[in-house]
Protein backbone atom coordinates (compact mmCIF):
# COMPACT_ATOMS: atom_id res chain seq x y z
CA UNK A 1 0.00 0.00 0.00
CA UNK A 2 1.09 3.54 -0.71
CA UNK A 3 2.53 5.61 1.85
CA UNK A 4 0.45 8.46 3.64
CA UNK A 5 0.57 12.13 1.94
CA UNK A 6 2.50 13.88 4.70
CA UNK A 7 2.85 17.79 4.80
CA UNK A 8 3.30 20.45 7.44
CA UNK A 9 0.87 22.93 9.18
CA UNK A 10 1.19 25.68 11.62
CA UNK A 11 -2.46 26.44 12.06
CA UNK A 12 -3.68 26.69 15.89
CA UNK A 13 -4.31 22.54 16.70
CA UNK A 14 -7.65 23.16 17.68
CA UNK A 15 -8.49 24.62 14.65
CA UNK A 16 -7.19 22.23 12.22
CA UNK A 17 -10.19 20.19 10.06
CA UNK A 18 -9.11 16.80 10.34
CA UNK A 19 -10.87 13.59 11.61
CA UNK A 20 -8.10 13.05 14.71
CA UNK A 21 -5.28 15.38 15.96
CA UNK A 22 -2.43 13.85 17.93
CA UNK A 23 -0.59 14.63 21.10
CA UNK A 24 1.14 13.69 23.34
CA UNK A 25 0.61 13.17 27.30
CA UNK A 26 3.64 12.85 30.35
CA UNK A 27 3.42 11.31 33.84
CA UNK A 28 4.21 13.23 36.67
CA UNK A 29 5.46 10.96 39.35
CA UNK A 30 6.53 13.73 41.50
CA UNK A 31 2.91 15.08 41.30
CA UNK A 32 1.29 11.95 42.20
CA UNK A 33 1.09 10.42 39.28
CA UNK A 34 -0.46 13.42 37.47
CA UNK A 35 -0.74 13.97 33.90
CA UNK A 36 0.82 16.30 31.85
CA UNK A 37 -0.05 17.74 28.10
CA UNK A 38 3.30 17.64 26.30
CA UNK A 39 4.02 20.60 24.50
CA UNK A 40 1.94 21.35 20.91
CA UNK A 41 -1.16 20.40 23.42
CA UNK A 42 -1.62 24.20 24.61
CA UNK A 43 -4.64 25.31 22.49
CA UNK A 44 -6.27 21.86 22.82
CA UNK A 45 -6.30 21.67 26.38
CA UNK A 46 -7.44 24.88 27.02
CA UNK A 47 -10.28 24.33 25.12
CA UNK A 48 -11.17 21.98 27.46
CA UNK A 49 -11.51 24.16 30.04
CA UNK A 50 -8.46 22.51 31.90
CA UNK A 51 -10.44 19.38 32.00
CA UNK A 52 -8.24 17.55 29.20
CA UNK A 53 -6.08 15.36 31.96
CA UNK A 54 -8.73 14.50 34.13
CA UNK A 55 -10.99 12.88 31.58
CA UNK A 56 -7.92 10.96 30.15
CA UNK A 57 -7.13 10.03 33.44
CA UNK A 58 -10.94 8.70 33.84
CA UNK A 59 -10.83 6.87 30.80
CA UNK A 60 -7.61 4.85 31.97
CA UNK A 61 -4.40 7.45 30.90
CA UNK A 62 -1.29 6.87 32.50
CA UNK A 63 1.23 8.56 30.15
CA UNK A 64 3.25 5.34 29.93
CA UNK A 65 5.13 5.49 26.68
CA UNK A 66 3.12 4.20 24.08
CA UNK A 67 0.08 4.00 25.58
CA UNK A 68 -3.51 5.45 23.67
CA UNK A 69 -6.23 6.96 24.91
CA UNK A 70 -9.22 8.20 22.62
CA UNK A 71 -11.18 11.07 23.53
CA UNK A 72 -14.03 12.20 21.61
CA UNK A 73 -14.36 16.25 21.67
CA UNK A 74 -17.89 16.56 20.72
CA UNK A 75 -17.27 20.13 19.25
CA UNK A 76 -14.58 21.51 21.69
CA UNK A 77 -12.45 21.21 18.87
CA UNK A 78 -12.28 21.46 15.23
CA UNK A 79 -11.19 17.40 14.99
CA UNK A 80 -13.94 14.91 16.31
CA UNK A 81 -11.51 13.05 18.17
CA UNK A 82 -8.37 13.68 20.56
CA UNK A 83 -5.77 10.49 20.41
CA UNK A 84 -3.04 10.96 23.54
CA UNK A 85 -0.06 8.91 23.20
CA UNK A 86 2.14 8.52 26.13
CA UNK A 87 5.70 9.88 25.90
CA UNK A 88 6.63 8.93 29.86
CA UNK A 89 7.70 10.83 32.58
CA UNK A 90 8.22 14.49 31.67
CA UNK A 91 11.51 15.09 30.39
CA UNK A 92 13.96 16.95 32.13
CA UNK A 93 15.22 18.21 28.80
CA UNK A 94 13.30 20.21 26.02
CA UNK A 95 11.73 17.06 24.42
CA UNK A 96 11.28 13.42 25.11
CA UNK A 97 13.49 10.65 24.16
CA UNK A 98 13.46 10.57 20.40
CA UNK A 99 13.06 6.50 20.53
CA UNK A 100 10.38 6.48 22.79
CA UNK A 101 8.47 9.38 20.09
CA UNK A 102 8.99 7.70 17.52
CA UNK A 103 7.64 4.61 18.72
CA UNK A 104 4.81 6.92 20.12
CA UNK A 105 3.60 8.41 17.25
CA UNK A 106 3.59 5.39 15.09
CA UNK A 107 1.36 3.39 17.86
CA UNK A 108 -1.05 6.63 17.48
CA UNK A 109 -1.06 6.50 13.54
CA UNK A 110 -1.82 2.58 13.40
CA UNK A 111 -4.56 3.20 16.05
CA UNK A 112 -6.41 5.31 13.92
CA UNK A 113 -6.61 3.41 10.97
CA UNK A 114 -10.00 3.76 9.28
CA UNK A 115 -9.31 7.54 9.72
CA UNK A 116 -8.73 10.02 6.77
CA UNK A 117 -6.56 12.51 8.04
CA UNK A 118 -4.95 12.85 10.81
CA UNK A 119 -2.85 15.55 12.64
CA UNK A 120 0.17 15.37 15.03
CA UNK A 121 0.51 17.73 17.49
CA UNK A 122 3.52 16.89 19.14
CA UNK A 123 6.66 18.19 20.79
CA UNK A 124 9.15 19.94 19.12
CA UNK A 125 12.09 21.93 20.82
CA UNK A 126 13.46 25.18 19.36
CA UNK A 127 16.84 24.65 19.74
CA UNK A 128 19.37 22.67 17.68
CA UNK A 129 17.60 19.52 18.54
CA UNK A 130 14.51 20.46 16.99
CA UNK A 131 15.49 18.35 13.51
CA UNK A 132 16.11 15.75 14.91
CA UNK A 133 12.57 15.17 17.32
CA UNK A 134 10.84 16.26 13.87
CA UNK A 135 12.34 13.60 12.11
CA UNK A 136 11.88 10.78 14.66
CA UNK A 137 8.16 12.30 14.34
CA UNK A 138 8.04 11.72 10.69
CA UNK A 139 9.83 8.31 10.62
CA UNK A 140 7.22 6.96 13.49
CA UNK A 141 4.24 8.50 11.82
CA UNK A 142 5.36 7.32 8.30
CA UNK A 143 6.26 3.21 9.49
CA UNK A 144 3.73 3.32 11.66
CA UNK A 145 0.86 3.54 9.05
CA UNK A 146 2.42 0.81 7.41
CA UNK A 147 0.01 -2.26 5.71
CA UNK A 148 1.13 -5.54 3.82
CA UNK A 149 -1.24 -5.59 0.87
CA UNK A 150 -1.45 -9.45 1.56
CA UNK A 151 -3.74 -11.71 -0.93
CA UNK A 152 -6.91 -12.14 0.17
CA UNK A 153 -10.10 -13.00 -2.64
CA UNK A 154 -12.43 -11.62 -0.53
CA UNK A 155 -13.24 -8.17 0.62
CA UNK A 156 -13.07 -7.96 4.60
CA UNK A 157 -15.96 -6.49 6.13
CA UNK A 158 -14.20 -5.03 9.28
CA UNK A 159 -10.63 -3.76 7.45
CA UNK A 160 -10.00 -0.62 8.23
CA UNK A 161 -7.08 1.27 5.77
CA UNK A 162 -4.24 3.03 6.88
CA UNK A 163 -4.40 6.71 7.58
CA UNK A 164 -4.29 8.37 4.03
CA UNK A 165 -2.89 11.74 4.98
CA UNK A 166 -0.46 13.02 7.89
CA UNK A 167 -0.45 16.62 8.82
CA UNK A 168 2.66 17.84 11.23
CA UNK A 169 2.40 20.70 13.53
CA UNK A 170 4.93 22.88 13.18
CA UNK A 171 6.10 26.59 14.58
CA UNK A 172 6.43 27.82 10.44
CA UNK A 173 5.30 25.49 7.86
CA UNK A 174 7.16 27.21 5.72
CA UNK A 175 10.86 26.77 7.12
CA UNK A 176 13.00 24.94 4.85
CA UNK A 177 14.71 22.77 7.02
CA UNK A 178 11.38 21.00 8.28
CA UNK A 179 10.88 20.96 4.41
CA UNK A 180 13.86 19.12 4.53
CA UNK A 181 13.26 16.75 7.42
CA UNK A 182 9.83 16.18 5.37
CA UNK A 183 11.48 14.91 2.19
CA UNK A 184 13.85 12.64 3.96
CA UNK A 185 11.15 11.28 5.97
CA UNK A 186 9.27 10.59 2.40
CA UNK A 187 12.56 8.79 1.21
CA UNK A 188 13.34 6.70 4.12
CA UNK A 189 9.81 5.41 5.07
CA UNK A 190 9.51 4.12 0.77
CA UNK A 191 12.87 2.36 1.60
CA UNK A 192 11.66 0.87 4.56
CA UNK A 193 8.20 -0.12 3.46
CA UNK A 194 9.57 -1.40 0.38
CA UNK A 195 11.96 -3.70 2.18
CA UNK A 196 9.04 -4.92 4.37
CA UNK A 197 6.84 -5.32 1.61
CA UNK A 198 9.67 -7.97 0.07
CA UNK A 199 9.84 -9.94 3.41
CA UNK A 200 6.68 -10.28 3.88
CA UNK A 201 6.49 -11.58 0.28
CA UNK A 202 5.67 -15.49 0.45
CA UNK A 203 8.19 -17.18 -0.80
CA UNK A 204 7.17 -19.41 -3.66
CA UNK A 205 6.57 -15.40 -5.28
CA UNK A 206 9.72 -14.31 -4.74
CA UNK A 207 12.25 -16.86 -5.38
CA UNK A 208 16.33 -15.76 -6.37
CA UNK A 209 14.91 -14.42 -10.19
CA UNK A 210 12.19 -12.98 -8.62
CA UNK A 211 13.69 -11.26 -6.04
CA UNK A 212 16.60 -10.17 -8.40
CA UNK A 213 13.79 -8.96 -11.19
CA UNK A 214 12.17 -7.18 -8.26
CA UNK A 215 15.17 -5.13 -7.26
CA UNK A 216 16.03 -3.89 -10.78
CA UNK A 217 12.91 -2.62 -11.55
CA UNK A 218 12.57 -0.74 -8.37
CA UNK A 219 16.27 0.44 -9.59
CA UNK A 220 14.65 1.47 -13.26
CA UNK A 221 15.64 5.22 -13.42
CA UNK A 222 17.28 6.35 -10.02
CA UNK A 223 20.83 6.92 -11.59
CA UNK A 224 21.94 3.38 -10.22
CA UNK A 225 24.49 0.96 -11.94
CA UNK A 226 22.98 -2.54 -11.95
CA UNK A 227 24.90 -5.48 -12.75
CA UNK A 228 23.09 -8.85 -12.44
CA UNK A 229 24.99 -12.56 -11.94
CA UNK A 230 23.18 -15.65 -13.38
CA UNK A 231 23.83 -19.26 -12.25
CA UNK A 232 26.07 -19.59 -15.08
CA UNK A 233 27.93 -16.58 -14.87
CA UNK A 234 28.95 -17.06 -10.96
CA UNK A 235 29.59 -20.70 -11.77
CA UNK A 236 32.29 -19.15 -14.10
CA UNK A 237 33.45 -16.29 -12.17
CA UNK A 238 34.35 -18.48 -8.89
CA UNK A 239 31.66 -17.88 -6.86
CA UNK A 240 31.47 -21.41 -5.13
CA UNK A 241 29.69 -20.40 -1.80
CA UNK A 242 26.74 -19.19 -4.07
CA UNK A 243 26.58 -21.78 -6.44
CA UNK A 244 27.12 -24.47 -3.63
CA UNK A 245 23.85 -23.28 -1.62
CA UNK A 246 22.15 -22.18 -4.91
CA UNK A 247 22.50 -25.44 -6.47
CA UNK A 248 20.02 -27.20 -4.91
CA UNK A 249 17.17 -25.62 -6.21
CA UNK A 250 15.25 -25.54 -9.54
CA UNK A 251 15.38 -21.47 -8.96
CA UNK A 252 19.46 -20.77 -9.51
CA UNK A 253 21.17 -18.30 -7.22
CA UNK A 254 21.64 -14.25 -8.65
CA UNK A 255 24.21 -11.56 -7.29
CA UNK A 256 22.62 -8.45 -7.76
CA UNK A 257 25.23 -5.32 -7.65
CA UNK A 258 23.77 -1.57 -7.35
CA UNK A 259 26.15 1.22 -7.70
CA UNK A 260 25.53 4.54 -6.78
CA UNK A 261 29.05 7.41 -7.45
CA UNK A 262 28.34 11.11 -5.97
CA UNK A 263 28.75 13.84 -8.53
CA UNK A 264 31.47 16.37 -8.07
CA UNK A 265 33.31 14.62 -5.30
CA UNK A 266 36.94 14.01 -6.02
CA UNK A 267 37.92 10.96 -4.21
CA UNK A 268 34.89 10.07 -1.83
CA UNK A 269 35.21 7.71 0.43
CA UNK A 270 34.14 4.08 -0.66
CA UNK A 271 31.41 1.97 1.05
CA UNK A 272 30.64 -1.58 0.24
CA UNK A 273 27.02 -2.58 1.50
CA UNK A 274 26.36 -6.56 1.67
CA UNK A 275 22.87 -8.13 2.38
CA UNK A 276 21.95 -12.40 2.44
CA UNK A 277 19.13 -12.80 0.43
CA UNK A 278 18.43 -16.31 0.90
CA UNK A 279 14.77 -16.51 -0.73
CA UNK A 280 13.82 -19.52 1.47
CA UNK A 281 15.92 -21.93 3.92
CA UNK A 282 14.97 -25.33 4.47
CA UNK A 283 18.73 -25.85 5.70
CA UNK A 284 19.39 -28.01 2.89
CA UNK A 285 20.35 -31.49 3.57
CA UNK A 286 20.97 -30.31 7.04
CA UNK A 287 17.17 -29.79 7.03
CA UNK A 288 15.45 -27.63 9.85
CA UNK A 289 12.64 -28.98 12.17
CA UNK A 290 9.24 -28.02 10.65
CA UNK A 291 8.09 -26.16 13.40
CA UNK A 292 8.19 -22.54 12.76
CA UNK A 293 9.94 -22.85 9.09
CA UNK A 294 7.67 -20.76 7.57
CA UNK A 295 9.53 -17.69 8.89
CA UNK A 296 12.48 -18.43 6.60
CA UNK A 297 10.79 -16.86 3.97
CA UNK A 298 12.42 -13.67 6.00
CA UNK A 299 15.63 -14.85 5.53
CA UNK A 300 16.55 -12.55 2.67
CA UNK A 301 15.86 -9.53 5.05
CA UNK A 302 19.66 -8.48 4.70
CA UNK A 303 19.60 -8.39 1.40
CA UNK A 304 16.03 -6.44 0.64
CA UNK A 305 17.34 -3.78 3.60
CA UNK A 306 20.78 -3.56 1.49
CA UNK A 307 18.86 -3.16 -1.96
CA UNK A 308 16.05 -0.24 -0.47
CA UNK A 309 18.87 1.30 1.19
CA UNK A 310 20.68 1.99 -2.14
CA UNK A 311 17.05 3.09 -3.78
CA UNK A 312 17.32 5.92 -0.71
CA UNK A 313 21.03 6.55 -1.14
CA UNK A 314 20.13 7.11 -4.91
CA UNK A 315 17.38 9.84 -3.98
CA UNK A 316 19.69 11.61 -0.81
CA UNK A 317 22.88 11.78 -2.80
CA UNK A 318 25.49 11.57 -0.17
CA UNK A 319 28.97 12.58 -0.89
CA UNK A 320 30.31 8.97 -0.57
CA UNK A 321 30.44 6.12 -3.29
CA UNK A 322 28.01 3.10 -2.11
CA UNK A 323 27.73 -0.09 -3.83
CA UNK A 324 25.39 -2.98 -2.35
CA UNK A 325 25.95 -6.46 -3.39
CA UNK A 326 23.16 -8.66 -2.65
CA UNK A 327 23.55 -12.23 -2.66
CA UNK A 328 20.68 -14.41 -3.50
CA UNK A 329 19.64 -18.40 -3.57
CA UNK A 330 17.29 -19.92 -1.80
CA UNK A 331 18.54 -23.57 0.37
CA UNK A 332 17.05 -26.53 -0.84
CA UNK A 333 17.48 -29.76 -0.23
CA UNK A 334 17.93 -32.17 -3.70
CA UNK A 335 20.19 -34.34 -5.08
CA UNK A 336 22.13 -31.69 -6.44
CA UNK A 337 22.02 -29.74 -3.31
CA UNK A 338 25.43 -29.38 -1.25
CA UNK A 339 26.89 -31.84 1.47
CA UNK A 340 28.23 -32.22 4.74
CA UNK A 341 31.48 -33.04 3.49
CA UNK A 342 31.86 -30.75 0.84
CA UNK A 343 35.08 -28.69 0.65
CA UNK A 344 34.21 -25.65 -1.48
CA UNK A 345 36.32 -22.92 -3.35
CA UNK A 346 35.43 -19.45 -2.40
CA UNK A 347 35.21 -15.97 -4.51
CA UNK A 348 39.15 -15.42 -3.13
CA UNK A 349 40.39 -18.25 -3.83
CA UNK A 350 39.90 -19.87 0.31
CA UNK A 351 37.92 -23.28 0.30
CA UNK A 352 36.10 -23.94 2.73
CA UNK A 353 35.16 -27.18 4.61
CA UNK A 354 31.33 -27.75 5.61
CA UNK A 355 29.84 -29.12 8.10
CA UNK A 356 26.11 -28.12 8.07
CA UNK A 357 24.33 -26.70 5.08
CA UNK A 358 21.52 -24.91 7.05
CA UNK A 359 25.00 -22.39 7.72
CA UNK A 360 24.53 -21.16 4.23
CA UNK A 361 24.29 -17.77 4.95
CA UNK A 362 27.93 -17.44 5.60
CA UNK A 363 28.59 -19.37 2.44
CA UNK A 364 26.92 -16.43 0.21
CA UNK A 365 28.36 -13.75 2.18
CA UNK A 366 31.74 -14.66 1.78
CA UNK A 367 31.73 -14.45 -1.82
CA UNK A 368 29.63 -10.95 -1.96
CA UNK A 369 32.27 -9.53 0.92
CA UNK A 370 34.89 -10.98 -1.21
CA UNK A 371 33.83 -9.43 -3.91
CA UNK A 372 33.20 -6.06 -2.69
CA UNK A 373 36.74 -5.78 -1.40
CA UNK A 374 37.95 -6.85 -4.56
CA UNK A 375 36.41 -4.10 -6.24
CA UNK A 376 38.04 -1.71 -4.02
CA UNK A 377 36.08 -0.32 -0.57
CA UNK A 378 37.23 1.38 2.53
CA UNK A 379 34.17 0.33 4.26
CA UNK A 380 32.25 -3.44 4.05
CA UNK A 381 28.81 -3.04 6.24
CA UNK A 382 27.23 -6.43 5.86
CA UNK A 383 23.69 -7.58 7.42
CA UNK A 384 22.19 -10.50 7.69
CA UNK A 385 19.91 -13.03 9.37
CA UNK A 386 22.67 -15.10 10.12
CA UNK A 387 21.86 -17.19 13.07
CA UNK A 388 19.46 -18.54 15.86
CA UNK A 389 22.00 -17.71 18.34
CA UNK A 390 21.36 -13.43 18.10
CA UNK A 391 17.60 -13.73 19.17
CA UNK A 392 19.28 -16.62 22.30
CA UNK A 393 21.89 -13.60 23.30
CA UNK A 394 20.27 -10.67 22.74
CA UNK A 395 16.43 -11.15 21.82
CA UNK A 396 14.26 -9.75 19.31
CA UNK A 397 15.14 -6.09 19.23
CA UNK A 398 18.55 -5.85 19.53
CA UNK A 399 21.31 -6.47 16.83
CA UNK A 400 24.58 -8.34 16.80
CA UNK A 401 27.47 -6.29 15.74
CA UNK A 402 30.92 -7.56 14.79
CA UNK A 403 33.69 -6.42 13.51
CA UNK A 404 36.80 -4.03 13.30
CA UNK A 405 36.64 -0.89 15.84
CA UNK A 406 35.81 1.83 13.57
CA UNK A 407 33.29 0.40 12.05
CA UNK A 408 31.55 -1.46 14.96
CA UNK A 409 31.56 1.68 16.65
CA UNK A 410 29.91 4.00 13.86
CA UNK A 411 27.47 1.18 13.60
CA UNK A 412 26.48 1.16 17.71
CA UNK A 413 26.39 5.20 17.42
CA UNK A 414 24.16 5.52 14.37
CA UNK A 415 21.75 2.77 15.61
CA UNK A 416 21.48 4.22 19.49
CA UNK A 417 20.54 7.21 17.37
CA UNK A 418 17.91 5.66 14.96
CA UNK A 419 16.56 3.36 17.02
CA UNK A 420 18.02 0.38 15.69
CA UNK A 421 20.22 -0.29 18.52
CA UNK A 422 22.90 -3.07 18.35
CA UNK A 423 25.65 -4.70 20.52
CA UNK A 424 28.99 -5.61 19.98
CA UNK A 425 30.06 -8.86 20.44
CA UNK A 426 33.72 -10.15 20.45
CA UNK A 427 36.04 -12.45 17.98
CA UNK A 428 37.76 -15.24 20.41
CA UNK A 429 40.32 -16.37 19.10
CA UNK A 430 39.44 -19.92 20.55
CA UNK A 431 36.40 -20.04 18.28
CA UNK A 432 38.26 -19.56 15.39
CA UNK A 433 41.13 -21.94 16.37
CA UNK A 434 38.25 -24.52 16.64
CA UNK A 435 37.37 -23.84 12.88
CA UNK A 436 40.66 -25.17 11.37
CA UNK A 437 40.32 -27.96 9.08
CA UNK A 438 42.21 -30.88 8.40
CA UNK A 439 41.44 -30.50 4.59
CA UNK A 440 40.98 -27.00 3.92
CA UNK A 441 41.57 -23.27 5.00
CA UNK A 442 38.03 -23.14 7.17
CA UNK A 443 35.96 -25.02 8.28
CA UNK A 444 32.14 -23.48 8.22
CA UNK A 445 31.59 -23.80 11.88
CA UNK A 446 33.20 -24.88 14.86
CA UNK A 447 32.44 -28.48 15.15
CA UNK A 448 33.79 -28.63 19.24
CA UNK A 449 31.59 -25.95 20.01
CA UNK A 450 28.17 -27.10 18.14
CA UNK A 451 25.53 -24.40 18.41
CA UNK A 452 27.36 -22.79 21.37
CA UNK A 453 28.73 -19.24 20.42
CA UNK A 454 26.65 -19.99 17.11
CA UNK A 455 26.52 -15.86 16.47
CA UNK A 456 30.49 -15.53 17.38
CA UNK A 457 31.61 -18.60 14.31
CA UNK A 458 29.09 -16.72 11.49
CA UNK A 459 31.48 -13.40 12.36
CA UNK A 460 34.69 -15.13 13.02
CA UNK A 461 34.33 -17.68 9.15
CA UNK A 462 33.03 -14.00 7.79
CA UNK A 463 36.07 -11.86 8.48
CA UNK A 464 38.69 -14.42 6.72
CA UNK A 465 36.50 -12.93 3.73
CA UNK A 466 37.65 -9.19 4.30
CA UNK A 467 40.59 -7.61 2.64
CA UNK A 468 43.32 -6.55 5.04
CA UNK A 469 42.96 -2.80 5.72
CA UNK A 470 39.09 -2.45 5.12
CA UNK A 471 37.28 -1.23 7.88
CA UNK A 472 34.27 -3.75 8.54
CA UNK A 473 30.66 -4.71 10.27
CA UNK A 474 28.86 -7.63 10.61
CA UNK A 475 25.28 -6.54 11.48
CA UNK A 476 23.27 -9.88 12.74
CA UNK A 477 19.61 -9.22 12.48
CA UNK A 478 18.01 -12.56 12.23
CA UNK A 479 15.46 -11.24 15.54
CA UNK A 480 15.24 -7.82 14.83
CA UNK A 481 14.49 -8.14 10.95
CA UNK A 482 10.98 -9.87 11.71
CA UNK A 483 8.34 -9.19 14.04
CA UNK A 484 5.85 -11.74 15.50
CA UNK A 485 4.28 -10.80 18.25
CA UNK A 486 1.31 -8.12 18.31
CA UNK A 487 1.93 -4.39 16.76
CA UNK A 488 4.00 -2.41 18.51
CA UNK A 489 4.96 1.35 18.43
CA UNK A 490 6.23 1.52 14.45
CA UNK A 491 6.42 -1.93 14.26
CA UNK A 492 3.66 -4.20 12.50
CA UNK A 493 3.74 -7.65 11.77
CA UNK A 494 6.33 -9.62 9.53
CA UNK A 495 9.01 -7.39 8.20
CA UNK A 496 10.46 -4.61 10.05
CA UNK A 497 12.87 -2.89 8.06
CA UNK A 498 15.99 -2.99 10.30
CA UNK A 499 18.98 -1.71 9.31
CA UNK A 500 18.04 0.81 6.87
CA UNK A 501 17.83 3.86 9.06
CA UNK A 502 21.36 2.65 11.03
CA UNK A 503 22.99 2.09 7.57
CA UNK A 504 21.82 5.72 6.33
CA UNK A 505 22.56 7.16 9.54
CA UNK A 506 26.53 5.76 8.85
CA UNK A 507 26.83 7.06 5.31
CA UNK A 508 25.76 10.48 6.54
CA UNK A 509 28.46 10.25 9.19
CA UNK A 510 31.04 9.17 6.58
CA UNK A 511 29.98 11.84 3.88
Amino acid sequence: MSQPSLSLVDTDPAELAVDAIVIGLHSQPDEGGALLPAAGAESIAAAFDGKLTSTLALLGASGAPGEVTKLATLGTISAPLVVAVGLGDEPSGSAPNLETLRRGTGAAVRSLAGSATVALALPLPDDEDAPSVLRAILEGALLGSYKFAGYKTKPQPNRRDPVSALQVHVPDASDAAAAAEVTRAETVSRAVRLTRDWVNTPPNMLRPPQFADAVVAAAKGTGLEVEVLDFDELKAGGYGGIVAVGQGSEAPPRLVKLTYTPEGVESPKRVALVGKGITFDTGGISIKPSAGMWEMKSDMAGAAAVGATMLAVAALKPRVAVSAYLAMAENMPSGTAYRPGDVITMFNGKRAEVYNTDAEGRMVLADAIARACADGTDYVFETSTLTGGQVISLGKRISGLMGSDDAVERVRRAGDEVGEPAWPMPLPDEVRKGMESDIADISQTNTSLDRAGHMLQGGVFLREFVAEGVEWAHIDIAGPSYHTGEPSGYWTKGGTGVPIRTLLSVIDQLG
